[in-house]
C-alpha cells in the first residue's frame, strides 16, 4: 500500500476503535469558576487523556519574565535570586496577542515583548511612635509586593492595548523585604513561551485526572453495619435511608470517593462491596494560575492537540513509502 493510500485510510477513520475512542465520546462540564474547572471526558483511552493533560502542563503558551536588568539592588536578596523570584510571578497578559521571540534577538519589540519595571525604596516613617517595634509602623515600603510592578509600554503598545490590564495576576506576592536606605530598581522583559522550556511558562497550577469510581453493594447492608459502611467512605458517598424502620445503606455519589480502601479493614463488610473504576470515564481538574481562564486553557490545549494531529498526517502525506 502506498503512503497516500495509508494516509487516506487513516483520515477516513472517524472512530478510532483501536485507540479506545468510541461513539459515546462526550465532554461534561461539572464545575467552573474564575480559576478552576472540573469536567468529564467520557469514552476515550488513557493515552489520549494523558496527552491532553501533558499539553495543558507544558505546551499551552503564556507570557513570563525572561530577562531582568538590575540597575540597583541593595536588598539582602541576591540579583540572581531576585530574578528567579520575578520570573515565577504569573503575568496577566493574553499570549495570543503576541508572537514568539526569535532566537538571537537581543532587543524586544512591541509584538513579542512586554516590559515591566520594579522601582521601590524603603524609608523610615516619620510619624511612627517612638516606642513602636512593628516594622509596618516604623518603615515605609519595607515589603516589596508584586503590586509594585508596573507596565512600561514598548513602541506603540499603549495604542495597541489601550484597555489592557497588563500586570501580575496577584498583587500580594511578596518579593523581598527592605530596610531604610535599601532599594530595588529593575527592568523586566516578558516573552512568550511554553512550560516544556521552563516551568514559569506553565499556565496551570495543577492539571490532573482520575477515573470515575464505581461502587457496588453486593447485598443489602442494614443497621449498624450501614453506619459503619458510611464512615468507611468520604462524606457524601454513602447515605442512610430509613426503609420500614430499618437503616439501609445505598451509594449516593460514588464520584466523591477517594479510594481510601478503608472498607477492607472490616472483615464483615469487605466482601459485601465491590470497588472498581469506569475505565473510559476521566474526571479532569484544571486549576489556572490566573493568566487565562481555565476554559480558555482547555480550548487552547485542544487546538494544540489538533495541530499535532494535522502535522503528523501532513508528514505522512509528504513521505512516499512502499
Amino acid at each position: 500500500m502506498t503512503a497516500r493510500g495509508s494516509v487516506e485510510e487513516m483520515r477516513s477513520r472517524v472512530i478510532l476503535g483501536e485507540f479506545g475512542v468510541r461513539n459515546n465520546f462526550r465532554v461534561d462540564v461539572i464545575h467552573m469558576d474564575e480559576n478552576t474547572l472540573e469536567f468529564d471526558m467520557v469514552g476515550i483511552d488513557a493515552a489520549i487523556a494523558n496527552a491532553f493533560r501533558r499539553i495543558l502542563l507544558a505546551e499551552v503558551p503564556t507570557m513570563a519574565v525572561e530577562k531582568v536588568f538590575v540597575y540597583n539592588n541593595t536588598s539582602i536578596v541576591q540579583d540572581e535570586i531576585l530574578a528567579h523570584r520575578l520570573g515565577l510571578i504569573p503575568i496577566r497578559a493574553d499570549p495570543r496577542l503576541f508572537e514568539y521571540k526569535n532566537q538571537g534577538d537581543e532587543e524586544g519589540t512591541e509584538i513579542d515583548t512586554l516590559q515591566f519595571q520594579l522601582k521601590i525604596k524603603c524609608s523610615r516613617n516619620p510619624h511612627s511612635a517612638k516606642e513602636s517595634s512593628d516594622p509596618n509602623e516604623l518603615y515605609i515600603n519595607h515589603k516589596v509586593y508584586s503590586k509594585h510592578i508596573t507596565w512600561v509600554p514598548l513602541g506603540n503598545q499603549a495604542d495597541l492595548f489601550p484597555d489592557a490590564d497588563l500586570r501580575p495576576v496577584h498583587d500580594d506576592i511578596l518579593i523581598a523585604q527592605l530596610r531604610p536606605g535599601q532599594e530595588i530598581d529593575v527592568l523586566m522583559h516578558c516573552v512568550k513561551g511554553i512550560g516544556k522550556d521552563h516551568a514559569k511558562f506553565s499556565p496551570v497550577a495543577t492539571a490532573s485526572y482520575r477515573l470515575l469510581p464505581d461502587i457496588t453493594l453486593l447485598q443489602p447492608i442494614e443497621g449498624e453495619a450501614a453506619e459503619t459502611l458510611k464512615k468507611c467512605f468520604s462524606p457524601g458517598v454513602i447515605e442512610i435511608q430509613n426503609i420500614k424502620g430499618k437503616k439501609v445503606a445505598r451509594v449516593a455519589n460514588a464520584r466523591m470517593d477517594t479510594f481510601s480502601r478503608e472498607i477492607f479493614r472490616h472483615d464483615d463488610l469487605k466482601n459485601l462491596v465491590r470497588l472498581a473504576r469506569v475505565r473510559d470515564h476521566y474526571i479532569f481538574s484544571v486549576e489556572s494560575t490566573g493568566v487565562l481562564p481555565p476554559d480558555v486553557l482547555v480550548s487552547e490545549a485542544i487546538k494544540v492537540l489538533i495541530g499535532k494531529c494535522r502535522r503528523f498526517l501532513d508528514e505522512l502525506d509528504s513521505n512516499h513509502m512502499d
